[in-house]
């Protein structure tokens, strides 16, 4: 008899090896499972019918006999035990014919399969497996496969394989958690600036309880205009055991020494070289350039002055400049823009001094930054007008919008307008500005001053009239609720 083993890692390899051996006419004589994969045994049906022996005849009829004929033969030569279900071993006959073993391969080839990509199941081992191939079944559904005798050459249906099951993606609970932790430590390290805050402040109203001079000049500060920070922060380093006129005379010279003025060196227009006027609307940008001009040309002659103005949306502007160049003997120029105002220098290079006078723009204007990047140029010095009448708060912004870096200069106008210099004064000393003069009128060039510190400080702490605007000794608890200004966290110079 021609009967053949065929070796493969799936049943359905070992049965295309045996149809390639026999043809169509291939005999599945049995098939297990082995350690490398599934044995099958198979013959040709021309091989059956050419066997004489009528043993060979009877085994051959047994093996084509069907299954359940064979069960039912068996279950008649040996009946049943007392209490034995024939149903029962019939099914444990059945269990791993043929068919069903095709059948159990294809589920365990599909359930690694699934394996591979969804990660390991509890699965039950091979052993009870075979045992009791419907435990699979009834533990988790395989995909239906297509019954077919292994014998026809009919079509396999390759069996629908599962979708990938998409892995759950990771949720931003860890994300979101480090967010809370580090909202949370935001939240205690305010709490925790707070607290100190609140004590030093209760410290230091204790302290100034205390010391009836600190306090009164801390009052008088804050009336003067100056800010309850700069006052706090100039008072804490006064020394002790000072008389009421020494503690005044220690508070105006540590104002003095911290108000950066020129006193001491070159006055604008004797100096020389090209300045820009640059600041708010209404300052007096223009009558600044204009006595400017005046003074220079009275000392150095007109020819070695220079005029540009950068005015080109103020109504008037332009006329206003050279009315007051045509006064002082100067031709006054016009620039529209950058490059006009580049040539304009050029030409203007052999003068002592050049002013530009520019356009006012409110310190929050979109225009501003134009501005400014127009006189972005090489060797031109901006000097930022400030209005002596304005609020600190004003100043203050005026101040951080326009500050530079380079030369940070400027000059006080409208200083007889003005009721209290304490607020211009504390704006200069906070943002480290170089004061270069003062206006304080209208008249050509009469009303201009050199900056004097010890004449500036005087005036700002001069008793002015008493106002509706001036704090009450009871006051200053409400000052110190919470102050702190990253202005005033610099040292001063206190000696």
């Amino acid at each position: 008899m021609n009967i053949k083993r065929f070796h493969a890692p799936t049943s359905r390899e070992a049965l295309a090896k045996a149809r390639m051996a026999f043809g169509d006419g291939t005999l599945i004589l049995s098939n297990r499972p082995t350690a490398t994969g599934v044995e099958v045994v198979a013959t040709a049906e021309d091989t059956l019918s050419a066997l004489d022996s009528g043993s060979a005849s009877v085994g051959t009829q047994a093996l084509l006999t069907p299954a359940p004929q064979r069960a039912a033969r068996t279950a008649q030569s040996n009946p049943a035990p007392a209490g034995r279900n024939p149903v029962e071993e019939d099914t444990e006959q059945l269990a791993m014919s043929t068919l069903s073993f095709q059948d159990y391969v294809r589920e365990r080839m599909l359930r690694r399969r699934h394996e591979a990509l969804n990660g390991p199941a509890d699965t039950p081992t091979l052993t009870d497996r075979s045992r009791d191939p419907t435990s699979d079944r009834e533990r988790m559904p395989a995909p239906q496969v297509a019954r077919h005798n292994p014998l026809r050459p009919a079509p396999v249906a390759r069996p629908t394989e599962p979708a990938p099951r998409r892995r759950p993606e990771p949720q931003a609970a860890a994300p979101a958690s480090s967010a809370g932790q580090q909202s949370l430590m935001n939240e205690l390290h305010s709490m925790k600036e707070l607290i100190e805050d609140r004590f030093n402040t209760l410290s230091w109203l204790g302290q100034a309880r205390q010391n009836p001079i600190q306090s009164n000049l801390m009052l008088k500060m804050i009336r003067a205009g100056y800010s309850p920070a700069l006052a706090r922060a100039i008072l804490e380093r006064m020394p002790e055991e000072m008389s009421a006129a020494e503690s005044v005379r220690w508070l105006m010279e540590v104002l003095e020494r911290n108000l950066k003025t020129d006193m001491h060196a070159p006055p604008l227009y004797e100096e020389g070289g090209i300045f820009a006027l640059v600041g708010s609307t209404g300052v007096g940008k223009t009558t600044t350039t204009a006595k400017l001009a005046a003074h220079c040309a009275r000392i150095h002659g007109p020819g070695s002055v220079g005029l540009i103005t950068l005015d080109t949306y103020r109504v008037g502007a332009h006329e206003q400049l050279r009315t007051y160049g045509r006064m002082l003997g100067i031709v006054a120029h016009l620039a529209h823009d950058r490059a006009a105002l580049q040539d304009l220098l050029g030409l203007l290079s052999g003068k002592k001094m050049v002013l530009i006078d520019t356009t006012g723009v409110a310190p929050r204007d979109p225009r501003k930054r134009d501005m400014l990047d127009v006189l972005d140029l090489p060797n031109v010095n901006r000097l930022l007008v400030l209005n002596a009448g304005c609020h600190g708060d004003t100043l203050d912004d005026v101040l951080t919008a326009f500050k530079t870096s380079g030369s940070q200069q400027a000059i006080l106008s409208k200083v007889d307008e003005a009721v209290k210099l304490g607020p211009a004064m504390d704006a200069l000393i906070r943002h480290q500005m170089v004061l270069r003069g003062i206006t304080n009128g209208q008249r050509v060039p009469e009303d201009w001053e050199t900056a004097d510190a010890h004449k500036l400080i005087s005036t700002s702490m001069r008793a002015p009239t008493k106002s509706a605007f001036d704090p009450k000794a009871t006051d200053l608890d409400f000052f110190f609720s919470h102050s702190t200004d990253p202005m005033t966290e610099r040292e001063f110079v206190d000696a």
